[in-house]
């Protein structure tokens, strides 16, 4: 009789955001522009760092800023408060994704429209030095690098924060300021 021969059983193929990488710091850019916008980023704020895997380390001033839309910005749009804050984790960058997502529902956030008002917003900027290229996550932020309201909160927290693959934040602010009328 000959024996069955068992194929090698190989771990599961993961994406390199669904891994786990021990405690990792990670970058969230946060804002609002509907409702109380203090009180809805101070509470949401508590609220990650009571998740579990999630400790919010420092947490920049809030800046106020004009709504993006696509088309560029829109003073007639209700305004922003932005900030940033830096975190330890202990999550995937899919699972702290998904953590932000729920966070944001928490207190009201509705996708209805690209870039519309929001009662809360909350991206991943950078997680550790990982990039990652997906349909729904790309790390660093693909605008961060465009956008004062991020960079300039986050220099706040970090004076020498910088984007993977991109160059030191003050720099790209530097950049952003002299490029503006």
């Amino acid at each position: 009789m000959t024996p069955i021969i068992k194929p090698p059983v190989h771990p599961p193929v993961r994406r390199p955001s669904q891994l786990s990488l021990g405690v990792t710091s990670a970058v969230v850019a946060f804002g609002a522009n509907l409702g109380d916008r203090e009180a809805t980023i101070r509470q949401a704020l508590s609220d990650l760092d009571a998740t579990d895997g999630i400790t919010v380390t420092r947490v920049s001033p809030l800046h106020k800023s004009v709504a993006v839309k696509p088309d560029g910005e829109d003073p007639d749009a209700p305004g922003y408060l932005n900030g940033v804050a830096l975190l330890s984790t202990t999550l995937s960058p899919r699972a702290l994704l998904t953590e932000l997502n729920r966070v944001e529902r928490e207190h009201g956030r509705v996708r209805a429209e690209r870039w519309g008002d929001r009662t809360l917003d909350l991206d991943i900027v950078a997680f550790g030095k990982l990039t990652v290229d997906e349909p729904d996550l790309t790390i660093p932020h693909p605008r961060a690098a465009q956008r004062a309201f991020v960079l300039a909160p986050w220099l706040d927290v970090d004076p020498d924060a910088a984007l993977p693959g991109l160059g030191r934040a003050d720099a790209l602010l530097a950049a952003l300021r002299k490029d503006r009328p």
